[in-house]
């Protein structure tokens, strides 16, 4: 629980304090010296009477009262110094920044949870163990450098890894990007990421708040509270980028089913993340890219023109622009040739805007102005200018910085010539910017801002379905993969079209309900998981004699418990799933069916419960949208249809949250319809 004394304390006790700033208690306390810490500081060194010209006590038990008490010393000694600390000093705020606790092993998870339990009993606060420490306006609580100055309109930044901070925090200073507050939680044995969120949710002020928040995430303890924060605090006026570090750990493991085998816990992440409208990143090179975007003007539109003297990296921005569903559109007409005029011939204006290696301030200024007062179907711009070392730069950087200020259109500046401008790079970021030292990074992350939606309703409308049917089947089932009667009465029961299927074990009565059949039928083997791999898939059977022969053949595969006869029906194969991450909502999951959902990957995820407008999102985010859509001739898909069924998807795992996997796969889809052919489900209790 997040409180005054930790983010406003009147008083500081570092314990194992040291005159050595080589050591962790010792940089500890010079860098709250250094910060101007304005209250009352203690230290504890039983060797010294004197710690950097602070008074030295021996021992915990003869310090005054003290809000926060800062730990570096060993695991071993910090749950008695915690308990006298909590009962005999008040103390309200505790970091720990000592490690050896629950990443050591059980012994030191142990110690973890008996200092969560005095920490708890007195109504305090916990941050680590195993961490760096905290950063506020009001002190600089880090034994790590670089510590940065700190900004009110800075970047609030929270992480999981105490060196993965200093890390953002070392490569953001040299963007000029600033920072506000910094939590480091290590282990995060009481408090965690989505508490510190919580408390800046529900403690926020627009007026005085950093806007921008970043996140380093290791592990997702409460996905419920991270989703219900992130949304309220981007709902508010903040923006949130965040990185989830091991998110494909559990996505190796052995799949029964096409589901699994192509759902991961990045999956889940990256869905939890769209849901709330943060912009998710896979790099700290991309998060601090999405932060500096952040800290420009909003990106309203798609449109892009790129400003620049380097035709190369013109080019891979364009590229990756692109790729990242952003346009680099032509400008031509009259508008366009009279600011060429204004350039220096062998100039292009097309888009890319290259106005030469000899290009000068000046030429820039007006190509800004173009882009902003004529060209309007331009919504922004991004200023690719380094140098040769064969002139100085400064001129241009200070239009640069004039016209960030003043246009309304967003401005980013791509700066790559960290050497030779060094000098002028120092002086643009003195002056409050941001800049990008590359085009094709900047490219990637200006697509995730703009491509992360924003956050979508808590209040949900799903298609009404049988949940007392549902709930009598789900309730009767053992754990593991339901019957084939099972799983097309829960089918029904969602609402879901299926095809009509015969199951049998028995030959004779196979063809004796099968003589109201039309034909052609496909066959398939009932038990293995795979029934493609089984060779358990056999078409175009044509007559009852092909049936008979068919039976055989596939009762002979190992594991086979029945033979399913089914219509065999034409049209473009799609597929939906469900997968059950621990503590997270069900991900439902929706692309092209058949083979091509493990050839192609091409798989649209989203967290339950699904909004229309976000099933709708979600299939037209497949790159194979268009042969939904019907394309080179060929019939396409219903699409009304297979958003219904994405919903009604996330409707059954609403009632049944048992289960824990699902696929159906695939769906035959035509103008008028979206059948199911095959499906499985597996629950667990």
């Amino acid at each position: 629980m997040v409180n005054k004394q930790l983010l406003n304390p009147k008083s500081i006790t570092v314990i194992g304090a040291s005159n050595d700033s080589k050591k962790p208690g010792g940089n500890m306390l010079k860098n709250i010296l250094a910060g101007g810490f304005a209250g009352n500081l203690y230290a504890v060194n039983p060797k010294e009477e004197r710690v950097q010209g602070i008074k030295s006590f021996s021992e915990v038990m003869e310090i005054p009262q003290t809000d926060l008490a800062i730990l570096a010393i060993p695991a071993k000694y910090c749950p008695e110094t915690v308990k006298i600390l909590a009962e005999e000093k008040n103390t309200k705020a505790f970091i720990i920044i000592s490690a050896g606790f629950g990443e050591a092993g059980e012994q030191g998870k142990q110690c973890e949870q008996q200092i969560v339990s005095t920490v708890n009993s007195a109504n305090g606060c916990l941050i680590g163990p195993n961490c760096i420490g905290v950063i506020t306006e009001n002190y600089k609580g880090v034994f790590t450098a670089p510590v940065p100055p700190f900004n009110p309109k800075g970047c609030d930044l929270i992480s999981g890894s105490g060196a993965t901070a200093v890390f953002i925090m070392e490569a953001g200073m040299a963007l000029g990007v600033t920072f506000a507050n910094v939590f480091s939680v290590g282990n995060a044995a009481q408090t965690g990421v989505e508490d510190i969120l919580e408390y800046m949710d529900e403690n926020f002020n627009a007026e005085k708040d950093p806007l921008i928040k970043l996140l380093y995430l290791e592990t997702i303890s409460n996905p419920q509270k991270l989703l219900k924060h992130a949304s309220s605090l981007i709902k508010k006026g903040a923006k949130i980028a965040a990185i989830k570090a091991g998110s494909t750990a559990e996505g190796s493991r052995a799949a029964t089913s096409h589901t699994g085998a192509i759902a991961s816990s990045d999956m889940t992440v990256r869905a939890l993340f769209h849901k709330a409208g943060i912009v998710y990143c896979s790099s700290r090179e991309q998060l601090l890219s999405v932060a500096a975007i952040f800290n420009y003007k909003k990106l309203k539109g798609k449109n892009i023109a790129i400003i620049t003297h380097a035709g190369g990296s013109a080019v891979m921005l364009a590229d990756q622009l692109s790729k990242g569903g952003l346009k680099v559109p032509e400008i031509s007409g009259p508008e366009a040739e009279k600011l060429k005029s204004f350039l220096y011939p062998g100039s292009s204006i097309a888009n890319p805007i290259d106005f030469l290696a000899t290009g000068t301030a000046e030429q820039l200024g007006i190509i800004i102005d173009y882009c902003e007062h004529k060209f309007d179907s331009i919504d922004a711009m991004v200023v690719v200018f380094g140098s040769a070392g064969l002139f100085d730069v400064e001129n241009v950087y200070n239009v640069l910085s004039v016209k960030l200020e003043i246009c309304n259109k967003p401005i980013f500046p791509v700066l790559p010539s960290v050497v030779n401008a060094q000098r002028e790079i120092q002086s643009f970021l003195k002056k409050g910017h941001i800049h990008f030292p590359d085009e094709v990074v900047l490219g990637k992350a200006l697509a995730q801002v703009y491509n992360t939606p924003e956050p979508q309703s808590q209040k949900i409308s799903l298609p009404k379905i049988d949940i007392e049917s549902i709930r009598k089947i789900i309730n009767t089932a053992t754990e593991g993969y339901l019957s084939p009667k099972q799983t097309v009465d829960l089918l029904d029961a969602a609402g879901i079209p299926r095809v009509h299927e015969i199951v049998e074990n028995s030959k004779e009565k196979l063809l004796a309900a099968m003589e109201a059949t039309d034909f052609p039928v496909v066959m398939k083997v009932v038990g293995p998981l795979h029934k493609s791999d089984a060779q358990g898939v056999v078409l175009n059977i044509a007559n009852k004699g092909e049936a008979a022969e068919t039976f055989d053949l596939l009762m002979k595969i190992d594991s086979a418990t029945a033979v399913m006869v089914q219509p065999q029906l034409v049209g473009l194969e799609l597929f939906v799933g469900v997968m059950k991450e621990p503590g997270f909502n069900h991900t439902i999951l929706c692309g092209l069916g058949g083979i091509f959902i493990e050839v192609l990957n091409d798989v649209s995820a989203g967290l339950s419960p699904i909004s229309k407008n976000e099933a709708v999102n979600m299939v037209h985010s497949l790159r194979g949208y268009k042969l939904i859509q019907g394309a080179r001739g060929q019939k396409g898909a219903n699409e009304k249809i297979f958003v219904d069924i994405i919903q009604r998807l996330s409707a059954l795992v609403q009632a049944a949250p048992e289960i824990i996997e699902m696929d159906i796969n695939p769906l035959i889809g035509t103008q008028r319809a979206i059948t199911a052919v095959d499906a499985r489900v597996r629950i667990g209790r």
